[in-house]
């Protein structure tokens, strides 16, 4: 795989059932160079397998499709004139969509009412003169009063608050009419679900008077009109997100994380899957353990039990958690789940692998079946070998290598993930194939402080994150160089964020085992980070230890350790990680004369290697090749 390779890749959104189960309908999205974005259409395919897929919109940057209960409509998001997702209707027989919202900011997230006449949705609510002329260098200035008023990716927050919208009735004469704005305020609010019997709308948020000062969220209920009261359902001492509704509407699903006593400690804790009573007369009961695999993607109640994706030991598989907390799998092994849907007594999801980024699949009693085939026959990834290895106090490290073809010894990248608390997987991963494919050996393993092993294992480098990663991360090229096939003289390591952060530690500790480094995005020292990343008010403690020990545990107290050259790849607008965090440790480098470079990317935030420009994705990777060619 070549860097421009990445426009054979695609994308499948979360798949939306007809109500019998029929078809389902979805988006396809791949980068396109030429455009220097990322295009897009809607799909349909019966889930009976009898026809192959068809393209539904002539939109290029459609996504999100959702069917009305009734059947009768498909709604989705497509970007107006200035690029802002606005949500439109398709007949879901056929015809021309039309445009329902138009937010000058967008819409997002939405749901339908159960009589499908309206939709309940999420859109931005600019201050006046915000936003909305073109012209930002020439906005009022912002008045800060609260530590959390910015996102990476997104931006500032508090000038520009989330809010829940109900649409006017569906008129399929093209005629938008007004929308409710039901909630206000100061804060964000989240996706909302309503009701079985459209009463209500359900949605997370942080309303609590100390919302600014930790990091709970509740679900909240409300009515679907202007001016409606909140009632608070759950008890203000959980993170919450993702909420759904049981079929009966008695019951509140959410995945939630648990705080620690002063309500902000959430590093390496596992999201479980939790219920409560809509009435909120019973504490909530969580449905699934620590030690289970970690949730994500939004649950969903069937009549079975309630469908959720959990992260296993590098999977990500889809799962059935019945009232009682026991858990079925439904699609496992080497799978990364990225979305479902059920409807109809029909289940599908969207799941990847080695070999593809992703297709649709029907599961049934009998097995799963593949609906969709949209992978590009013009790659031909390598396959990983998964590995285990062993520290000396015997902790296991599990991983993968992918080996070029040739003979060799081939030269070693090893890479680090980010988080730290998330997993490298069974997926096609566009960065391994890259580097595989240009004659790098590459390793990747998860190390103590990953997710997807329980949180023991998320939790165990508390304090010691630098010291206690790298154990585990060095005992697993220990474990991969006794392949021949390897060259144990020509080892490169790289990562981003948090394996920036290890990147830089390692190079400083265990220099010697490496020939060079390139740090991306990363975190290098915890007392600046501290004030200046859109998280810094939070993270750092406990994950990194108290302040005292936080110069301790940074990589740029030890940059005078640093004797193998180093490439500083960073965005100039991300948040998560700022800017200063690889200005401070090129300048270290740079003024001890040290061999060093830094690449910055104009316009990107956190997420450049994953969903920057493609253009960007490309010079990333043509900059890391050459980097590796001139060292390695």
């Amino acid at each position: 795989m070549k860097p421009a390779d990445i426009a054979h890749l695609h994308s499948i959104s979360a798949p939306s059932l007809s109500p019998d189960g029929d078809r389902a309908v979805f988006a396809v999205t791949r980068p396109d160079l030429e455009e220097d974005a990322y295009l897009g259409s809607l799909w349909s395919v019966p889930t009976d397998g009898s026809e192959q897929p068809r393209k539904l919109t002539r939109g290029d940057r459609d996504n999100a499709p959702v069917y009305s209960p009734d059947g009768r409509w498909i709604a989705f998001l497509r970007p107006d004139e200035d690029k802002r997702p606005q949500i439109h209707v398709l007949p879901a027989d056929g015809g021309e969509p039309w445009k329902i919202t138009d937010h000058p900011l967008g819409a997002g997230a939405f749901s339908w009412s159960p009589d499908s006449a309206r939709l309940a949705y999420n859109a931005r609510v600019p201050e006046e003169k915000r936003y909305v002329d073109g012209t930002p260098d020439q906005e009022p200035p912002r008045r800060i009063t609260a530590l959390k008023y910015r996102v990476d990716s997104l931006g500032f927050t508090n000038d520009r608050r989330q809010h829940v919208f109900v649409s006017a009735p569906i008129d399929p004469s093209g005629e938008a009419g007004e929308p409710v704005q039901v909630t206000e305020g100061d804060h964000d609010h989240g996706r909302p679900v309503w009701t079985p019997d459209g009463t209500a709308l359900v949605f997370e948020a942080a309303l609590h008077e100390s919302r600014d000062t930790d990091l709970v969220s509740d679900v909240w209920a409300c009515l679907p009109e202007a001016g409606a009261e909140p009632r608070r359902i759950t008890r203000g001492v959980l993170s919450v997100g993702a909420v759904s509704l049981s079929e009966d509407g008695a019951t509140v699903y959410f995945l939630g994380d648990e705080l620690g006593p002063e309500l902000v400690d959430f590093a390496g804790r596992v999201t479980g899957l939790w219920s409560v009573p809509f009435d909120g007369s019973e504490e909530p009961r969580r449905l699934t353990g620590t030690e289970d695999p970690r949730l994500g993607v939004r649950p969903q109640a069937t009549a079975r039990g309630v469908l959720v994706a959990g992260e296993n030991r590098g999977a990500v598989e889809l799962y059935l958690i019945s009232p009682g907390g026991v858990r079925t799998t439904l699609l496992g092994g080497h799978v990364e789940v990225q979305g479902f849907d059920h409807a109809g007594g029909v289940t599908v999801a969207v799941a990847g692998g080695v070999r593809d980024s992703g297709e649709l699949y029907v599961i049934t009693e009998d097995g799963t079946r593949a609906l969709t085939s949209f992978a590009d026959p013009a790659l031909d990834p390598l396959t990983p070998t998964e590995l285990t290895a062993r520290t000396a106090d015997g902790n296991e490290v599990h991983g993968w290598l992918v080996v070029p073809e040739g003979q060799g010894p081939h030269p070693v990248v090893l890479m680090i993930h980010g988080g730290p608390f998330a997993q490298y997987g069974w997926q096609l991963f566009d960065e391994t194939q890259v580097y595989a494919a240009a004659g790098y050996a590459v390793l990747y393993c998860n190390p103590r402080g990953s997710s997807g092993y329980g949180q023991e294992h998320g939790r165990a480098i508390i304090g010691s994150v630098g010291a206690v990663t790298s154990v585990d991360v060095l005992a697993f090229l220990d474990e991969a160089l006794k392949d021949d096939r390897l060259d144990a003289s020509r080892v490169g390591v790289m990562g981003g964020s948090h394996g920036g952060f290890m990147t830089s530690w390692i190079a400083a500790h265990h220099g010697e085992r490496f020939r060079a480094a390139i740090s991306e995005r990363a975190v290098n020292a915890i007392e600046s980070f501290h004030g200046s990343s859109d998280i810094g008010f939070f993270f750092p403690e406990p994950l990194y230890g108290p302040p005292e020990s936080w110069a301790k545990e940074s990589p740029l107290t030890y940059a005078d350790q640093i004797d193998k050259p180093f490439l500083i790849i960073h965005s100039e607008q991300d948040w998560r990680c700022p800017l200063e965090q690889a200005q401070r440790l090129y300048v270290a480098l740079k003024r001890r004369g040290h061999e060093t470079e830094m690449l910055l990317f104009p316009g990107e935030g956190h997420e450049l290697s994953r969903s920057g420009l493609p253009s960007h994705r490309v010079a990333r990777f043509e900059a890391v090749l050459d980097w590796w060619a001139r060292h390695l």
